[in-house]
């Protein structure tokens, strides 16, 4: 029984080190297309306030960089639209635009990533298309010139549009019109390491097809899962499935190991009447739900034992947005810096591993437990029992195959209490996603203690 307890506390304590290193992944958007946004330097407290690691700016305002040296908050900043003509035609330019944007603030402002252009290569606009390569070549030139090309990466931004085909996730490809171009960025990013950026959004998924298995579907709420045709491989929720089709896409044209980040993805917390989808509780859901994904280390099913970077659109409500008025309702905080909702992103919450919010659809769970363990005592054979349901419920166990980051200690009780758990983060953090026929228990101590 002692050796039974032993191995179950060093298999909780390997879990609290698997969810506490993911934290990195969670980043925002620092939308300005508002009136009313707080001082730089009250978002720079904010945001040292939780556990967001990254920002991604669409400019290079030098208030908020400023504002925000010495935090350590990762920091992306963009090159417009417009700036890409003369970043393509003039590396002068490109120098330039690095000398006023990146040098007076970096190293102090964790400049990570220079995105050229959002939106680019679906805009229409040949022009800018047919610049979009030689601008980011000249940027890149621009940083090592000023022996910061290792340091800082310069990528593209990219909607779900720039695929031709997404569904199932396996067929994921580009637009034929577009491979010639993107041939080019693809080779030019792996050459210099820079990530494939993409703005997956299941909230416009949901729009095309309101049906309420879809939204589930999309909330990563409990639902039957869709299978992929191509693979066989099961998908819980939208978010895997958009970005998977990414990578399918990459992988057709030769570029499988290339790194891919989300630069946007949310849900509205409002909109207009004739809008489907926005609410309170589905943003709640949605993002809440997505940083536990994130957190879990689950991954993707064809990307499994990691996360990708990825940026919650966003920081504040913009009211000066045009379009729908969900366009305008996008906000995790509201600009008076409360929060529009709690997804579990303040540091004073983040006890346990976990903070996935209360789905629409089901009771409150108790919010002070954490973490989902089995009981004293259960005998290996449930536990194995345990542990092929959780695997087989659509979560990834591949951390618990041999060389994942939480196979050791291999043992039945360790790997059973990985997928146990997972399983119960995943699917809402009920009480009936912890029972296992009376197996398991709830708890909110730190696992690591347990003797």
């Amino acid at each position: 029984m002692a050796s039974n307890s032993i191995l179950l506390s060093l298999s909780l304590f390997t879990i609290l080190l698997c969810f506490a290193e993911s934290q990195s992944f969670v980043g925002v958007n620092y939308g300005q297309v508002a009136d009313n946004l707080p001082p730089p330097e009250a978002t720079a407290r904010l945001l040292q306030s939780t556990t967001i690691g990254k920002i991604r700016l669409y400019g290079a305002d030098p208030g908020i960089i400023k504002a925000l040296a010495n935090s350590g908050v990762g920091i992306v900043i963009g090159a417009a639209n417009g700036d890409i003509p003369s970043l393509a035609s003039d590396p002068n330019a490109a120098t330039q635009w690095v000398n006023a944007n990146v040098l007076p603030y970096y190293p102090a402002s964790n400049i990570t990533l220079i995105t050229v252009g959002n939106e680019v290569l679906t805009s229409s606009d040949q022009g800018l298309i047919s610049q979009i390569v030689p601008a980011i070549r000249n940027v890149q030139s621009a940083l090592t010139s000023a022996s910061l090309g290792g340091k800082i990466k310069v990528s593209t931004v990219h909607s779900m549009a720039v695929l031709t085909q997404s569904d199932p996730p396996s067929s994921g490809s580009f637009i034929p019109a577009l491979q010639d171009t993107l041939k080019q960025l693809l080779t030019f990013q792996k050459d210099n390491e820079s990530p494939f950026t993409i703005n997956p959004y299941p909230f416009f998924a949901y729009q095309t097809d309101p049906r309420p298995e879809t939204l589930a579907f999309c909330l990563f709420q409990p639902n039957s899962g869709r299978v992929d045709s191509g693979n066989g491989k099961l998908y819980t929720n939208m978010f895997d499935a958009q970005v998977d089709a990414v990578h399918s896409a990459l992988s057709a044209m030769g570029f499988q190991d290339m790194k891919i980040v989300v630069a946007e993805t949310g849900w509205p917390s409002r909109g207009d009447s004739n809008e489907v989808g926005p609410g309170v509780e589905n943003a709640k859901a949605y993002n809440g739900n997505l940083i536990a994904h994130l957190r879990s280390l689950v991954g993707t099913p064809l990307m499994p034992g990691k996360s990708v970077d990825t940026y919650i659109f966003a920081l504040y409500d913009e009211d000066l947005k045009p379009g729908p008025g969900s366009e305008r309702a996008f906000g995790l905080f509201k600009t008076d810096l409360s929060m529009s909702y709690d997804v579990g992103l303040a540091k004073s919450s983040q006890q346990t591993p976990s903070t996935s919010p209360t789905t629409p659809v089901s009771p409150a769970p108790n919010a002070a437990a954490g973490w989902c363990i089995p009981k004293t005592g259960v005998s290996d054979a449930q536990l194995q029992s345990n542990l092929d349901y959780a695997c087989s419920q659509g979560i990834d166990c591949g951390p618990i195959q041999p060389g994942g980051a939480c196979f050791e200690p291999n043992t039945v009780a360790s790997h059973a209490a990985f997928a146990m758990n997972l399983y119960y983060q995943t699917f809402g953090r009920n009480q009936w996603n912890c029972d296992f026929s009376q197996t398991a228990m709830l708890t909110s101590q730190n696992p690591s203690k347990f003797s």
